[in-house]
């Protein structure tokens, strides 16, 4: 009896402190953060494990995969504390004291509070541990050395937080705060300096993977400056809009983050970015007798305008309008090269659960056609683009039969 009663007692006491219950409302805040920093976009692996790594990404200077930050012990964040977690969150510094490379985007994590980044530590505490070891740093000598990174962030890193601005409202700063801290846009759409670090033309459009990250400016023709602040709230939410449609690396985002987020924040991020200035006037576009956009007009009829239409503007929700799209006329046109190449898929997100795909035309046009018809297309129904080489062609086209 005396034997029963102490086992009673032992399973009846209170829990030890290892095994104590998570804090579910740090856990549900840290889900939140996640999404909002976009964390599953790039610790993802295609086909893989939430969370698990393994997704390698493609800089200037090599390869680098993300690594695995479920809470396995061996070969994720098991052995972390909560206080390592936010250091390299947040200064972008492993447990080990080994610099973190910026393509994991801490300069604009810096923005979370330790609260916010430590309740994503909180929730990915949650997660499925995965056991699966990634090899970091694909990266060829010298950057393959991480002593380096001291360097560039004595000369990039710059973790302030901006100054208060009375003379904008509450949605701006909300919007200003997702964007450039979580949100961490400008990784991908803010051009960038020989030693991989943001310049000063913020937001402006960045080449990224083989795609080109769009200007996400105010600049009516590239950017947003003529979408309305609900047709950007519709894109971001849906993946569509009257004006374009999102695919490539924006998709992902879109997907995993953005389509997730609250109409509140979705407008306050519409508030900022339709405030933010961009540079330079329109194009000029190519004259319709130009032999180049004679070549392209009649192959865009034979190729293209059975989807797109005589005029370019689509068919909604199915395929993407061409004419007025900012896409269309970016400075680059390598994510049209791409997906004319490769094909493509749009986003697919709840409110617009049919992905409209694109096929690859590789096996059909020569780089010339190619480059022929995206000349017509960035210089027709009021585009205004510069024309598109050839060899920009061949050279995309080469580098999508190595990958």
């Amino acid at each position: 009896m005396k034997r029963a009663a102490l086992l009673l007692l032992m399973l009846a006491a209170p829990a030890t402190a290892e095994a104590a219950a998570p804090d579910y409302a740090s856990v549900a805040a840290g889900r939140s953060q996640a999404m909002l920093a976009d964390c599953a976009g790039c610790h993802t692996a295609p086909g893989g494990k939430p969370f698990a790594g393994g997704r390698v990404l493609e800089t200037p200077f090599g390869r680098l995969a993300s690594p695995n930050i479920t809470p396995d012990d061996d070969t994720g964040i098991g052995r972390w504390s909560r206080e390592e977690f936010v250091r390299a969150v947040k200064a972008g510094m492993a447990p080990n004291g080994r610099p973190l490379y910026p393509a994991m985007p801490y300069p604009y994590y810096a923005r979370l509070s330790d609260s916010d980044a430590g309740a994503i530590f909180d929730y990915l505490q949650t997660v499925a541990a995965v056991r699966n070891r990634v090899r970091v740093n694909q990266l060829a000598f010298p950057y393959n050395i991480r002593g380096l990174m001291a360097g560039w962030n004595f000369l990039f890193f710059r973790p302030a937080a901006p100054a208060p601005r009375d003379d904008k409202s509450a949605a701006w700063a909300r919007g200003e705060y997702l964007v450039n801290g979580p949100g961490h846009c400008g990784a991908c759409h803010t051009p960038k300096n020989p030693f991989g670090a943001d310049t000063g033309a913020a937001l402006r459009g960045a080449s990224l993977e083989g795609w080109f990250a769009p200007d996400a400016t105010a600049h009516a023709q590239r950017g947003i400056g003529s979408w309305r602040q609900s047709e950007v709230v519709s894109y971001l939410k849906t993946g569509h809009n009257s004006h374009s449609m999102a695919s490539g690396p924006m998709a992902e985002v879109i997907e995993n983050s953005t389509s997730q987020m609250s109409d509140a924040d979705l407008t306050a991020i519409a508030v900022y970015l339709r405030d933010v200035p961009g540079n330079g006037g329109p194009a000029r576009a190519l004259a319709a007798d130009d032999t180049r956009m004679k070549a392209g007009a009649a192959l865009y009829e034979d190729n293209c305008q059975v989807c797109h239409n005589s005029h370019g503007n689509g068919q909604s929700v199915i395929f993407p309008p061409l004419a007025a799209n900012p896409v269309v006329q970016q400075k680059s046109a390598e994510t049209l090269i791409r997906v004319v190449l490769a094909g493509t898929q749009a986003a697919q997100t709840a409110r617009a659960p049919t992905a409209a795909a694109m096929p690859s035309l590789a096996w059909r046009l020569n780089d010339q056609q190619v480059a022929d018809i995206l000349t017509y297309i960035r210089n027709s129904w009021g585009n205004a683009a510069g024309a598109v080489p050839a060899g920009a062609v061949t050279r995309s086209r080469a580098a999508l039969q190595r990958h």
